[in-house]
């Protein structure tokens, strides 16, 4: 459920999933001034919860992987998206998994620096369930079962990696983390039996593997750490990687995850219809994402509003917030529209958060 954190309530009526494309000059030595100017825009619109946009990684997922031991990566990991290549690094074990200070820390203190009693800084970062299917994709699964013959102890592995993590992160002050998961909607479609081979001929099997992983890492947690789970089907250059409804995870998920937010991805047919909802255990809050990154038009405004009455048949409003369905940017490449198209979008978020919420 929602949380009141340093006296922000918590997730916003009007949110965002937190990456924000990619200025120009963005480099080394701009990265603070631009995350500064980035912060400012977002109080300005109305937003009490700010991100750094991203700005110091280049993939929304692989960069954060690096950080942990017993890792390394190298070019040739494109993955195929709806009409274009991804233009990713492959990532893969040198080793056993091994804790270490993570980069993202001091990352996170970049834009924590710009916090203040209005605002609270979330950090968003890959979920633990990315880092397992990411082992066992196909190109690296013989390589992770020579390091990891038995799958539970890399999932215990992970468990503790992220478990570390989340201790950096909370003695740095975070108070609000997000982790981003495109498993869920890589589990579902028409091709998942084909992507999971390797782990069992029964998807429930691997959503068990999916569940167990997300929620051992988020055992021992403290009590007043926010922690939320975005559930994409993929956000490359205004392109997606798989569609499916939440049918078929909703009893893992939305039922048994340990989260206490879901960031939902609703912005077209390709996920399905409102009825997975009523499976959303009564502990959580569900963000809905009915309003596009992936193209510049502006959505209806009425039409929204339309759509999360509808939602609200499985689900209460009290436990309902509004925004975009990902980031502008989940990878440096940036989707195709332009900042102030982007900045447009979160505009209509709040005047359609501010109209159904009062």
């Amino acid at each position: 459920m929602s949380k009141v954190i340093k006296g922000i309530q918590v997730p916003q009526r009007a949110d965002f999933v937190g990456s924000f494309l990619r200025p120009a000059n963005l480099s080394g030595n701009t990265r603070d001034e631009l995350v500064r100017e980035l912060t400012n825009k977002q109080k300005q619109l109305g937003y009490h919860v700010i991100t750094d946009g991203e700005f110091n990684r280049t993939f929304w997922h692989l960069d954060f992987f690096w950080g942990f031991g017993g890792v390394t990566h190298e070019e040739g990991g494109d993955v195929t998206f709806n009409g274009e290549t991804a233009r990713l690094d492959r990532v893969f074990l040198t080793g056993k998994l091994f804790a270490q200070p993570h980069p993202f820390i001091s990352d996170f203190r970049r834009v924590q620096q710009f916090e203040d009693d209005q605002t609270i800084a979330k950090l968003t970062i890959p979920s633990p369930a990315q880092f397992f299917q990411q082992l066992i994709m196909p190109n690296n699964y013989p390589g992770t079962i020579a390091i990891y013959p038995d799958l539970q102890e890399l999932i215990r592995d992970i468990a503790v990696l992220y478990q570390d993590f989340i201790r950096q992160f909370y003695a740095a002050g975070g108070r609000f983390l997000q982790l981003d998961d495109c498993t869920w909607g890589a589990i579902v479609g028409e091709a998942a039996a084909q992507r999971y081979a390797s782990l069992s001929s029964n998807l429930n099997d691997v959503k068990d593997l999916l569940l167990q992983v997300n929620n051992m890492a988020l055992e021992g947690r403290p009590a007043d750490l926010l922690v939320a789970s975005h559930i994409c089907r993929g956000n490359y250059h205004s392109t997606w990687f798989n569609s499916g409804a939440y049918d078929s995870v909703a009893d893992w998920v939305f039922a048994r995850e340990n989260v206490d937010v879901l960031y939902l991805e609703y912005d077209d047919e390709r996920s399905g219809g409102f009825e997975p909802l009523a499976k959303v255990s009564p502990d959580k809050h569900v963000v809905l994402g009915l309003i596009t990154t992936k193209r510049p038009e502006l959505e209806d405004k009425a039409a929204i509003i339309a759509r999360i009455r509808q939602a609200t048949k499985y689900i209460p409003l009290d436990r309902l917030s509004l925004s975009p369905q990902c980031g502008f940017a989940s990878c440096a490449i940036g989707n195709k529209l332009t900042p102030d198209e982007q900045w447009a979008k979160l505009q209509l978020v709040k005047e359609i958060s501010d109209e159904v919420w009062k």
